[in-house]
Parts: C-alpha cells; structure tokens; sequence
C-alpha cells in the first residue's frame, strides 16, 4: 500500500506528504493543493478525499471515485473543527458496509494518529442515560514481531498500511491536517495587509466562494399565478370558449420577482493596494457568477465587466489589470462617482440596484464634490454599501474629507478588511431595507 498520508499540499517544512507540490485533480486543475508560507501545510477538501480514497483501496476496501467526491463535497461544506468531525464525516461518505468499518478505523487511525481508537459515536450520547454503551470494533492490536535468528539482522519495521506508527512524530502533522483542512479559520481573522503573498494567494482563492446576492425585486412584467393579485382578462376569454363563452374559470397573474442588479465600484489607488487584489478577486466572482457589473477607479472610471467574465480566473484578472492604466495612483473619488452617474447610471444601470463601493475615502478633490455625486447616485441606487478596510483601525473616525460626505448618503457601512470582515458585505448586500443614514 503506497504512503496514506495526505497529500496535497506544499511548505517550507521537512515533512514529505506524498505529494511534492501541489496536488491537482484527476483533470489537472492545481487548485487541490493549497499555498502556504514556511512550515505551514494546507490540505484541500479534494486532495484530502482522493489521497485518504486511495489509502483505503490500498487496504482492501472498495472506495469508488463517486464516494471520493462525496467526502470532498461534505469538507467543503462543512469543514471538520476536529478530529471526531473529520472521522464521522469520512465515514459516513465512504463506508457502505458494516464490514467495511474494521478496516476504515485501521487506516483512519494509521492516517490521523496511531493506536488512537474511533471517536465515540454522537448516538451514543443520546437517549436513556443509563443505558448500556454500545459495543464496539476493538482497535487492532499490534503483530508481535518474532525474534532473529541468530546470525541474522532483525528484520526491518514495516509500518502498517503503508503510514507510520509513531504517533509523537505525527502529532504536529496530524494538528497541521486538522487546522489547515479548512483554512478559513487560520486566515479569517487576519487583516489583508497583514498577510505575506503566499496568505493572501490563499485568500484570494478562498474569496472565490463568496456569493454577493442582491435582494429580489418586483418586476414590470407579469406572470401567469393561480394566485396572483391582478385579473389576467385575455387567457379568462380563452378560457371562457370552453365553457359556452362563460368564464367559470378566473386567470390572474402576478409580478415576477427578480434579484436587483449589482454593481461594484472598486479603488485601485495606492492607498488601497493591500486590499485592491482580494477585491479585485470578490469583483470576479460577482461579475461571473450572476448579473453585475464591475468598475475600478483611481484618478478615472474604468469599466472592466468584460474583463472580469469568464471561468479562467487568472487570466480575467489580468485583463481587468491591463485595462486600468492608474493602478496604484492618485484617487479622484468625486469625478469618478460623477462619470459612473452620467455615463452608466442614469441610463439604467443605478437604476434600483445594490451599489458597493470599496474605498477607503481619501479625495484629492473637494470633498463637497463626493457628497454632491453621492447624492445624484442615492436618488438612483437602491442600496449604497460602502466597504472601507480603515473602519476596522481602533479608534477609527471618518476624517477623510471624502468619506465624511459620502457616510450619510450610505445604506451600510462596513469594514471588509479581512476575510471574516467580509461576510459582513455579504449581508449588507442582501439585505432588502433601504435606509440612508450615518453607519458609524
């Protein structure tokens, strides 16, 4: 049986997981295997189910592909805190047969800690408290190993399965494989500036799975509904043909409900440069994934929603970054607003939808201009959002000219400079109220 432990992932540390780099899928997708800094290990939910699959093969039990992706769907969603939960769900997603349960907590044990017996069924405490415990697969007990004859070197130590049996030299991987199989929870807390490349890869890639979803709204059109609030007339006549011209039956219709449109307006100036690459990342994701529109500004408005579509993520992040000559330069945040309202918004696209702004409010510019350009976007937008990273500084209090007269006409004000921080704009996205107020 070739080395159980999991593979799919790379650091600077001396422990060989099998992988040598990056584990990719079956299709050569190198996103299976995480990024990390050194002596740091990350393991993704697909490396983990494939390498963990092929250790039990190797083992005699028969784990077929589709159960593999079982197990990598259910890491995904719901990532493992501890070693009981990553048990119980790869047990659940992969043993289809009572039989099958000795030789499952043989290798679980040889892959997360040796010796060490199954975790204890949650059934078991529920119930009658006073009810016998349940029986259970006694561990595997170690094969003794039969002295040397004399003239002969003693025989090499095999570990079982294929994995080590030391459990002392597995503990700080086993802990590395129980932390970083969801790294969410290393990196959630971690402001963006603060991260060195190789985090800020890491999140930028756990940003993909954001979804910004606006609230529904009503449409002008109308659908047939059995029980909508509107008397459709033509299909009743038609209806009303059969039944000798009279209409015994009643049509009615209904508005249709639609999701508000989005739109982003992101600072590329160098102020924001920690932050701009990981909403840059959030502004492709929005943009690909369902009905947005995507802008980025520093001494101008660029539009850059082509630029962003498509499923090769990479590659729309860099046209987006080819079209937008002022990276990383000056902020005029006030003609930027102003372009977008004459240009874009007051055609429709502001017209009842969720505005995001990600700024940090510095203006070069008068900052009675922003709040002029505020105001024109707050009679058209139905939801201002605006997502400032220096809100989470302590003490923080809107002294930038610009961001002072922007905050009243804001429906939310939130800080998104981490990836916690970042479901706060989730929320704030999808919340239906509009109410223009102060957010501090």
């Amino acid at each position: 049986m070739p080395d159980a432990r999991i593979a799919g992932a790379r650091g600077g540390d001396s422990h060989d997981l099998g992988g040598g780099g990056r584990a990719g899928d079956r299709h050569g997708n190198g996103e299976a295997g995480g990024r990390a800094g050194p002596g740091t290990l990350f393991v993704e939910p697909a490396a983990l189910a494939v390498r963990f699959g092929d250790a039990l093969r190797s083992a005699g039990m028969p784990v077929t592909p589709q159960r593999a992706g079982v197990l990598a769907r259910a890491l995904a969603l719901a990532p493992p805190a501890d070693r009981d939960r990553l048990y119980w769900t790869a047990r659940v997603s992969l043993v289809a047969d009572v039989r099958q349960l000795e030789t499952f907590d043989r290798v679980f044990a040889a892959v997360f800690g040796s010796g060490a017996a199954p975790p204890s069924d949650p059934a078991d405490r529920r119930g009658d408290p006073n009810a016998p415990p349940a029986a259970r697969a006694r561990p595997p007990q170690p094969r003794a190993t039969p002295a040397p004859e004399s003239g002969r070197a003693p025989p090499r130590s095999t570990p079982s399965a294929g994995v080590r049996q030391d459990p002392a030299d597995g503990g700080p991987e086993l802990q590395a494989l129980l932390a970083l199989a969801s790294p969410e929870e290393r990196l959630s807390s971690t402001a963006f500036a603060d991260l060195d490349p190789d985090e800020l890869a890491d999140v930028r890639r756990l940003a993909r799975r954001l979804a910004l979803a606006t609230p529904p709204r009503r449409s002008r059109r109308r659908r047939p509904d059995r029980r909508g609030d509107r008397l459709d007339l033509r299909r009743t006549l038609r209806r009303s043909v059969r039944s000798a011209g009279d209409p015994v039956r009643l049509a009615s219709r209904s508005r249709r409900l639609r999701p508000r449109r989005l739109v982003l307006l992101c600072d590329i100036s160098g102020s924001m440069e920690p932050y701009a690459r990981v909403f840059l990342q959030l502004l492709q994701g929005a943009v690909a994934g369902g009905r947005a529109e995507a802008f980025v500004f520093a001494t101008r408005l660029t539009r850059v929603t082509a630029a962003l579509a498509g499923s090769d993520v990479e590659a729309a992040l860099a046209r987006a970054g080819a079209l937008a000559p002022d990276w990383s330069g000056g902020t005029r945040l006030a003609a930027a607003l102003g372009a977008f309202v004459d240009d874009h918004g007051r055609r429709g696209m502001a017209r009842g939808a969720v505005v995001v702004i990600l700024s940090d409010g510095w203006e070069r510019d008068e900052p009675e201009h922003v709040g002029v350009q505020m105001a024109r976007l707050g009679r058209l937008a139905h939801r201002i959002v605006w997502v400032n990273p220096r809100r989470a500084a302590p003490g923080f209090a809107p002294l930038a000219g610009g961001m002072s007269a922007a905050l009243p006409h804001c429906d939310a004000f939130v800080s998104g400079h981490s990836l916690e921080a970042l479901d706060a704009v989730v929320a704030a996205v999808a919340e239906p109220r509009r109410t223009r107020r102060n957010a501090i």
